[in-house]
This record gives C-alpha cells, structure tokens and sequence, in this order.
C-alpha cells in the first residue's frame, strides 16, 4: 500500500511538473508578458492592444495590459507590477521618452528585457523599439499636403504630445518634405497633445491669430479630426488637412471628405511585433535596435482598401 500511495504521489508530482512547464515560466507569477501603454482613449493604442493580445493568445501566453493615463509615474508603477510577476520580458509605450527612464529602468535592474513601442526611449536598456515609419510618414503627410494646396497656401502644424519621438520624427519629416514646396508657408507650430478637443481648441486659436490659413497637417488623426470641427463646412474645402494613423474614424473621414489624407500606421501590427521581438529579447536573441513597420498615405481614392 506504501508503494501504490508513493507512485501517486510521485505522479501527481510530475503532473504538476509538466503543468508548470506548459504554462510558461511565470516563477510565481501568472504572466508572461507585460505591455505598459501610455493610454487607451485613443483608437491608436487600442489597435496595439489588440493587436498584442492577438499574437499573445496565438502563442499560449498570458500578458498584462496596463493604461497609464498619459502619466509617466504610473509607467514606473505598472513596471513594478510586472517585474514582481515575473515576465519574461516587458513592452513600453513610452507616455514620455525621457520620463519612462525610470520605468525601464525598474526592468532593467530585475533583468527583465524591455522593447519599446511607437516611441522610443531616451535611455536605459532597450532590446529593440518597434515603430511606425514616422519621418516617413511625415514626409509624405508635407507631400499630400502640398498636392491637395497645388504647391501654394498657408499652413498650420499641430503638433503631437511633446517629449515623444512620434511627434519630434513626424515634424521633423513634415519639415524635410515642405521644403520642396517654396510656394507653402508654415505660418505656426503648436502641440496639442495628440488630443481630439485639444486638436479643436489650439486650431480654434490659430485661426484667429493667422489669417488665410489653406492647410492643416496634425501629427495624428484625433488632432486632425479636433481640427475639421473647429473649421466646420470649410474643412476639406477651403482648408484642407492632413493627418496621421489611418484610425477607423480618420479613414471614415477622408472617404467623406472632411479629411484630405491620413498617413495609415498599422498598430495592430505593432502590437503583434513588439510580442514577437520581446519573445525573442527574453531567449537571449541579439535584436536590432528599431524595427520600422511602413506607413500608407489613404485617400478617398483607396480608402475602401482600409475599410473606409
């Protein structure tokens, strides 16, 4: 009777061996991976969301997605969150880049490798950052622009979040791409956050400080759409304005008109390739340092392509 009652016992031993090794390395925790997203009131971040939940369930792992609010102290909080449960590595989407140093380096002193996404970060150790093409993109949003205006007009630029490599890469790549238009004047640049009411108010408040405004490039599509509601019947018309994400509500936008373009990320994508690249980051794998997915400008002319 010892012996049969040892067997069992050794069985269900190895039973829950074999139990914990499926279920992944979670060391006394119940997660495999950690995403850290600035926020999750904007239709960008809930397509990473989506999109790393997507790839994490295709694998069998379990991951925690956190919404810090567009408040980089609660970044270093979730990131202490996910170092006490023992992931395997952990993914940032930086509210800002300087300010999630200490978030990352929470990872880095548990040695928990770290990739970044959509924004970089300006320190600390980052296995890689997965990021739209954003001077690119910025380029092409100055050239769609300028197309819509016939080389000539008056221009205004909001501006994303300050402190954040998108909003610095894509007005770096609007200004690269306008100058080839001598015909366009940039009259004036303001942040707004990458905000929808924001977008609203400081276009409000530029158009009454700079007159014969034409165009509009906003550094994402909620400003862009903040933008068209402060120009009312004249968004599309007499001002045309570009924006950028390729948001279900930006495209909804540019098929009816009241957006010229948007330059379409794919943040889905991101989310499943910021998964991947932290898989492989907590193998050991050498990764480079950015990964850039393409951007698409959508007209009305291919916006049904993206299910506008």
């Amino acid at each position: 009777m010892r012996r049969r009652g040892a067997a069992a016992s050794a069985a269900v031993l190895l039973t829950l061996a074999l139990g914990l090794g499926i279920t992944g390395c979670d060391r006394g925790g119940n997660t495999d991976l950690g995403l850290a997203l600035s926020t999750l009131n904007n239709p960008f971040f809930v397509g990473i969301k989506k999109g790393a939940q997507a790839e994490a369930k295709a694998r069998g792992l379990k991951i925690n997605i956190t919404d810090a609010q567009n408040d980089p102290t609660q970044q270093i909080n979730q990131m202490e969150t996910f170092t006490s449960q023992n992931v395997k590595a952990a993914i940032i989407n930086p509210v800002d880049s300087d300010a999630a140093v200490p978030a990352v380096g929470v990872a880095n002193r548990a040695d928990v490798p770290v990739v970044s996404i959509d924004r970089g970060v300006n320190g600390g150790r980052v296995a890689t950052t997965i990021a739209s093409d954003n001077v690119e993109g910025g380029r092409l949003a100055a050239r769609s622009l300028a197309a819509a205006l016939g080389g000539r007009g008056r221009v205004v630029v909001l501006e994303g979040q300050p402190g954040t490599s998108a909003a610095r890469e894509r007005g770096k790549g609007f200004e690269e791409g306008i100058r080839a238009f001598p015909g366009i004047e940039v009259v004036a640049r303001q942040p707004a956050d990458f905000d929808r009411a924001k977008g609203m108010d400081v276009t409000t408040n530029l158009l009454q400080a700079h007159r014969g405004v034409t165009g509009v490039f906003a550094a994402n599509d909620e400003m862009a759409l903040g933008a068209a509601k402060a120009l009312g019947s004249s968004a599309g018309g007499k001002v045309r304005i570009v924006g950028f994400d390729g948001t279900p509500d930006g495209i909804a936008a540019v098929r009816d008109g009241v957006l010229t373009a948007t330059i379409a990320q794919q943040p889905e994508l991101l989310g499943r390739q910021a998964v991947d690249r932290a898989l492989r980051a907590a193998r050991g794998e050498r990764l480079p340092g950015t990964v850039k997915v393409p951007v698409v400008p959508v007209t009305r002319k291919n916006a049904a392509e993206f299910g506008g």
